[in-house]
């Protein structure tokens, strides 16, 4: 039998709130994503404690949108999680304060446009997703004098066209602007930063969340001396500081996760002591 008029509207009526419900749960999501990310740019003040500096940025989409991942901004992509609204950088102070004197602010992560005056008292400094790195004037002056003056930068959590949006291609303009004249270099095993702490003696450790391929590590010197200062430390093709975030729920192998940890606590005690 055909349904009735009273059984469409019933029907229609329950398919109606059912979209709207399901709206909701995702505006909330959504909203929840937003307000905690906007609530970690309330900064820890200056005390000397180390405290972890993540950048923000102007994302553009250069083909993939850069607001695909939880619909946060690209710069925010690990930066908060609904089930313990905690940065991925937390995990990894966590096994910094553990086995080191260092003893950094765990509970709070700073986060810091490149041309804010306040980033020159860290000196380390975070970046995620430069593929989608939309820079400015200003701030491609500011970022290269807080690096020339001491500052160290990781990037990581990048990748090629389209699901990394420009890429390395907008990577490396972006960096030509921010350090003109100084070369981005591939990196070995050698380098004292993969000895400051752990030692890691080959890339082929390095385990991979879901990016195909080996991943790039590369770097930027002072001067474009290998001898002198390491400015940045460039993860391509690879997310380290996924296995930060998901560390302890059990997706990947425990052994995976230590050497992500590993990786983070070297580039953190080179940063500091360099």
């Amino acid at each position: 039998m055909p349904p009735t008029a009273r059984t469409r509207r019933l029907w229609t009526t329950a398919f109606t709130l059912t979209i709207a419900l399901g709206l909701a749960a995702l505006t909330s999501a959504q909203r929840g994503y937003m307000f905690q990310y906007s609530m970690g740019e309330a900064n820890t003040k200056y005390t000397g404690q180390f405290t972890f500096a993540r950048l923000k940025y102007d994302c553009a989409d250069y083909g993939y949108n850069c607001y695909y991942y939880r619909q946060i901004p690209s710069w925010a992509h690990g930066y908060a999680r609904t089930d313990n609204g905690l940065p991925a950088e937390h995990e990894l102070l966590q096994i910094l304060d553990s086995i080191s004197v260092v003893h950094p602010q765990i509970e709070n992560s700073n986060v810091f446009a490149l041309d804010d005056p306040e980033l020159c008292k860290f000196p380390i400094a975070y970046m995620t997703e430069a593929g989608f790195w939309n820079l400015g004037d200003k701030q491609a002056q500011a970022f290269g004098s807080y690096l020339r003056k001491g500052g160290f930068v990781i990037f990581d959590d990048f990748r090629d066209p389209p699901r990394g949006g420009g890429g390395w291609g907008v990577f490396a303009q972006s960096m030509k602007r921010v350090l003109p004249g100084l070369d981005i270099v591939p990196l070995d095993p050698s380098h004292p930063i993969f000895h400051s702490f752990f030692e890691i003696n080959s890339f082929d450790i390095i385990p991979q969340y879901y990016d195909s391929n080996r991943p790039y590590i590369a770097g930027i010197f002072e001067n474009n001396d290998k001898t002198k200062r390491l400015m940045a430390i460039i993860n391509y093709n690879t997310d380290i500081s996924n296995f930060w975030e998901y560390s302890g729920t059990g997706f990947k192998p425990v052994d995976q996760a230590n050497t992500a940890f590993e990786l983070g606590v070297n580039y953190l005690i080179y940063g500091l002591t360099h």
